[in-house]
């Protein structure tokens, strides 16, 4: 299995590939030089079958090609959920609890089969259709996959224009982490996101950009993405919001006043979806399936019109590339 893995390592995206594949499962043979005692008598810490498992990927995968970091890890479903990442795209696993087994992909059974890409790609996804599509894009605000769905639907907004409203909504976690403060906006630890705290507080000032300046929303998204990052949003938003003409003090007194209210919004909407992760589309409360690029994202919306504009005829192409993964 290990030759398997690890025999097209470079580059980098086939050794990402290669630990993610569905279905694999691994035994990690290696000691855990930290806690032998423990491991000997098959008791470890959460954090202790983290550091196993990133360890047995960095030494028997990725052999010095790259390096996986331990971002987070919690227990799921009977097993640990772990997160880790590679450069900058995060890839999530699941490990058992006493440390023995990796495996590389969960596979929800309460899903149904999903297709083939080549029964994809031959099938179009057939969308329910009404008047104007109702067209929801769940991301968080610093998932590297999420930001590259948004700048792949900038180009779907401006072509369609008023005909159909593209919203942003976020994904909310419940203590996520373990929940606290660097992670969690409130005590209860209902409020939390992926990449910590300030990923959330981001998130509400974008949704408090699309409530009060909608028509500053997609650029402020695309500047935000370009300038700041999840370890110094807090400070680095409002010089771009001044130089965008966004009105700064209004959209404080929306996160000072709203952020709460806001944030209930996002988890019910999140449990009504059922959404795992960013990004996830979803068009008359139907979840998008197909192509994740421009030209797929207006296929599918385009799709749901009754009675589609003639809009829905220009081919925006594929030269932004396509969403590949997911946080």
């Amino acid at each position: 299995m290990i030759e398997k893995l690890t025999k097209n390592l470079i580059p980098l995206a086939i050794v990402a590939a290669a630990v993610v594949i569905a279905g694999a499962v691994i035994y990690i043979n290696i000691s855990n030089p930290s806690c032998p005692e423990k491991e000997k008598e098959g008791v470890l810490t959460i954090q202790e079958v983290g550091e196993k498992a990133i360890n047995f990927i960095n030494q028997n995968i990725l052999k010095e090609q790259a390096t996986a970091s331990l971002v987070n890890i919690i227990e799921e479903s009977g097993l640990y959920k772990l997160t880790f990442a590679i450069e900058d795209r995060e890839f999530t696993s699941h490990v058992a609890k006493d440390g023995k087994l990796l495996f590389p992909e969960g596979v929800d059974l309460d899903q149904e089969s999903p297709s083939s890409p080549e029964e994809e790609s031959e099938t179009p996804q057939e969308m329910p259709k009404t008047e104007a599509p109702n067209v929801k894009l769940f991301i968080m605000s610093f998932c590297p996959f999420g930001n590259q769905a948004e700048e792949l639907m900038v180009p779907v907004v401006e072509l369609l224009g008023e005909k159909v409203e593209i919203e942003p909504h976020y994904v909310i976690y419940s203590n996520y982490g373990g929940g606290g403060p660097k992670y969690c906006e409130d005590e209860d630890n209902k409020y939390c996101s992926m990449h910590g705290i300030q990923e959330l507080h981001q998130g509400v000032r974008e949704l408090c950009v699309y409530k009060y300046q909608k028509d500053k929303f997609w650029d402020f998204l695309k500047e935000i993405n370009k300038n700041c990052s999840s370890q110094n949003a807090d400070t680095c938003w409002e010089a771009v919001a001044k130089n965008m003409g966004i009105d700064v003090q209004k959209i404080k007194d929306c996160q000072k006043n709203e952020t709460l209210s806001l944030l209930e919004e996002e988890l019910a909407l999140n449990k009504k979806y059922g959404v795992k992760g960013s990004p996830q589309l979803f068009i008359n409360d139907l979840e998008y399936k197909g192509e994740r690029n421009s030209e797929g994202y207006k296929t599918g919306i385009c799709a749901a019109f009754q009675d589609p504009p003639e809009e829905c005829q220009e081919d925006l192409g594929n030269d932004g590339g396509s969403v590949e993964g997911g946080c």
